[in-house]
């Protein structure tokens, strides 16, 4: 058993051949005391040796202190402030020495050992920021109880936000957010309390995002390998809301990525997406791809993570879309919420493409996950469906051992008539695609072709320059020149995939004046695949390649009709 003699603190009191007649034993170490300085000071120990002494008064006394905050150093304090023997407070040593005080019911009439505590607490422990966050850090652990009966824990975490306001409005060190890092020395229950107080004295935005952004990143950074699974769920238990402080989308896939790979709860993993969700358009491409692929950046293990928090997000948007129009009134109004939330869609929709890109080249990746991440943003979503193509096309490089049905699968993400020109046109000469996508790709060409030329047509043609007749002219003869090379290759694509011929028709009329001015020989073969390709028309035939072109414009911006027999007009002279 430990001894710790007083020998120091006795010798003012009395002599040092005064024998002891006290024992206390606390946590395992006994202290030899005197009953004559002890029991004026101390109420517990007053009490405890009232029920202990024997009518003879001779015998020694022995007291077991339980549970006693702050354990043996902090009574040893205590005992030397009894024997008036000089100690030092500290801020490390302040909130147990206030706590045991108060357990041993030292109130005599001069305030005792706290008072003297307190004068501390108010001179030096509080008045600064590392001080403060010193006192609060005591009071974890098995103090933590006392400490808030007393509300020493609560004026520290108050004392911490205080101090932190006062830096940011008069830094007093460089760089101005030092504070942040001396943040990282608190548990995540004191974190919550200085964050709750910073919310009480209402601290900006920045000042929040700043606080939990920092004390996240550095106290995950110091954690070991063997808690960092539980401390990572226990900052994110403590993390703001995002009413109070929308968190940066950058920390947020580190901080997702690094609860995936830590095989954090599904509770927080689901917590952490939700709060990405919320945020996703103010994310890069380069943050999602992060978020997507392991530590080393290699290999892709993470997109059932991502494809979640796009849908979220596209629930969200949606949802926020129907609000604004359902509160807002006014086609001026109605229109730029609209183009709000269509923006910040079409800018999430593009980083999901860049992203699909990306990982397409990861050969073990399933054509299940890619689908799955390019296929999370609906398809209205994209102006345009270039980005997109360029992914799958990636993808389909990357596996060329896929048979037609799964080629089909992949390509099912995209749209081929919201193709650029030029898309379409690498599109149809693409053979790694299959044949009902070239199909699309070139039928739509043609109905767009087709439908052009009826519109001129049906223009009056006094209401036309000759100049503009040119143009329009040089833009047709042009248009077909480049598609005949292409026609060709892909007609004999056609015929080896096709079982059964295909017979042409002959033609049923006429040549209209616009259309003669062609040379007969392009003319010709124009008119001839022109047919060919209405009788293979794959959007009779539905399913995933079907598609409805009711909605193509022509160039003058009016809806393409289906094309109808020329009316003629006969002369009477």
């Amino acid at each position: 058993m430990l001894l710790r003699g007083m020998r120091q603190p006795l010798g003012r009191v009395s002599s040092q051949d005064v024998p002891t007649d006290l024992i206390v034993r606390v946590a395992g170490a006994a202290f030899p005391l005197h009953k004559a300085v002890m029991v004026p000071k101390c109420g517990y120990i007053r009490k405890a040796v009232a029920m202990a002494t024997r009518p003879d008064h001779a015998a020694t006394v022995e007291i077991e202190l339980h549970g006693l905050p702050g354990g043996a150093d902090a009574f040893e304090k205590a005992a030397r402030y009894c024997y008036g023997a000089n100690f030092e407070i500290s801020a490390r040593n302040a909130a147990p020495l206030l706590c045991a005080a108060a357990f041993l019911d030292m109130q005599p009439a001069d305030g005792g050992l706290a008072r003297r505590v307190e004068e501390f607490l108010a001179q030096a422990g509080l008045r600064t920021l590392p001080n403060a966050i010193a006192v609060l850090r005591s009071c974890e652990g098995p103090l933590l109880v006392a400490a808030e009966e007393l509300g020493v824990a609560r004026r520290a975490a108050d004392a911490v936000a205080l101090r932190i306001c006062n830096e940011v409005l008069f830094p007093t060190r460089s760089p101005p957010e030092w504070w942040a890092s001396e943040l990282a020395a608190l548990s995540p229950a004191s974190f919550h309390r200085v964050f709750a107080a910073l919310r009480c004295r209402r601290a900006g935005p920045e000042v929040l995002v700043a606080a939990a952004t920092a004390y996240a990143e550095l106290l995950l950074a110091d954690g070991k390998a063997s808690d960092h699974r539980a401390l990572l769920e226990s900052v994110v238990a403590v993390l703001p809301s995002a009413d109070d402080a929308p968190l940066p989308a950058a920390f947020l896939c580190r901080l997702l990525h690094d609860a995936v790979t830590s095989e954090a709860s599904a509770k927080t993993c689901r917590d952490l997406e939700l709060r990405l969700a919320a945020v996703l358009d103010q994310a890069t491409a380069g943050d999602l791809l992060a978020l997507a692929l392991d530590g080393a950046g290699e290999r892709v293990i993470n997109t059932e993570s991502l494809r979640r928090v796009v849908a979220a997000f596209v629930e969200r948007e949606s949802g926020a879309g129907r609000n604004r129009r359902a509160s807002l009134s006014g086609a001026a109004s109605l229109s730029g919420a609209a183009a709000l939330g269509a923006g910040a869609l079409q800018k999430v929709a593009k980083m999901v493409d860049e992203v699909a890109a990306e990982i397409a080249t990861d050969e073990s990746l399933p054509i299940s996950k890619f689908v799955g991440v390019a296929g999370a943003v609906p398809k209205d979503a994209r102006a345009t469906h270039d980005c997109l193509y360029r992914a799958v096309d990636i993808y389909l490089k990357a596996h060329p051992e896929l048979d037609e049905i799964e080629r089909e699968k992949v390509c099912s993400v995209m749209d081929t008539l919201k193709l650029s020109y030029t898309a379409r046109i690498h599109a149809s000469q693409n053979k790694r695609l299959p044949l009902q996508a070239v199909l699309s790709a070139l039928y739509y060409d043609q109905l767009k072709l087709r439908s052009a030329g009826v519109g001129h047509d049906d223009e009056d043609s006094d209401a036309r320059s000759e100049a503009g007749s040119a143009r329009m002219q040089a833009k047709a003869d042009a248009a077909l020149a480049r598609e005949n090379e292409a026609l060709r290759s892909e007609l004999a694509r056609m015929r080896a995939h096709l079982s059964s011929g295909v017979q042409q028709s002959k033609g049923s009329g006429s040549r209209t004046a616009a259309t003669a001015t062609v040379p007969g020989k392009k003319a010709s073969f124009f008119g001839s695949m022109s047919r060919t390709l209405s009788r293979l028309n794959p959007f009779r035939a539905g399913g995933g390649w079907s598609k409805d072109t009711s909605s193509i414009r022509d160039s003058r911006g009016g809806a393409m009709n289906v094309v109808k027999p020329k009316r003629r007009r006969s002369s009477i002279s």
